[in-house]
């Protein structure tokens, strides 16, 4: 058994360990504490040029931007059902709120790489938390999603 045991020990420190996803993000119950986020161009297919629709819904502290913009009818489409294999919930932060949220994991940057309109202020919906010092804060849905799935498929939140 030791023999055994000592040619496994190799083998398991090779192993490398990701975060749990769960699909759809975090089960956050209705009564959460809320804070206010704008959603700046939320319905970028019906956008205006030049014109910059707002949209200020209630968001449910530790779920994620993702789920706060489908239980609102943002049009932010998280193909992936919010598990970081796609970069159709690409959002753009202002530079300060950005500073300000957690470094963004080697996963998502390499999903972000796939992102229509990437800046430096870009993250993905689905892996940004709401947190009580993002009350008040602004993040700007991009014009367009590059969805490597099928355009035209928008998943159903569920």
């Amino acid at each position: 058994m030791q023999a055994f045991q000592s040619k496994l020990r190799p083998l398991v420190s090779r192993i490398h360990y990701t975060a749990i996803r769960n699909h759809g993000g975090p089960s956050i119950p209705k009564d959460a504490p809320t804070i206010q986020l704008t959603f700046i161009n939320p319905h970028p297919s019906q956008a205006k040029r030049g014109q910059d629709e707002k949209l200020t819904v209630e968001a449910r502290i530790g779920e994620t931007i993702l789920q706060t913009a489908h239980r609102n009818d943002v049009s932010l489409e998280g193909a992936c059902e919010g598990v970081c294999a796609c970069s159709t919930c690409h959002l753009i932060f202002d530079g300060k709120v950005f500073d300000k949220l957690e470094e963004a994991s080697e996963d998502e940057e390499d999903m972000l790489d796939m992102a229509f309109g990437l800046t430096s202020t870009s993250r993905l919906g689905c892996q940004v938390f709401v947190t009580e010092e993002m009350a008040g804060m602004e993040v700007r849905v991009p014009a367009a999603t590059r969805n490597f799935y099928v355009d035209g498929h928008v998943p159903v939140p569920h």
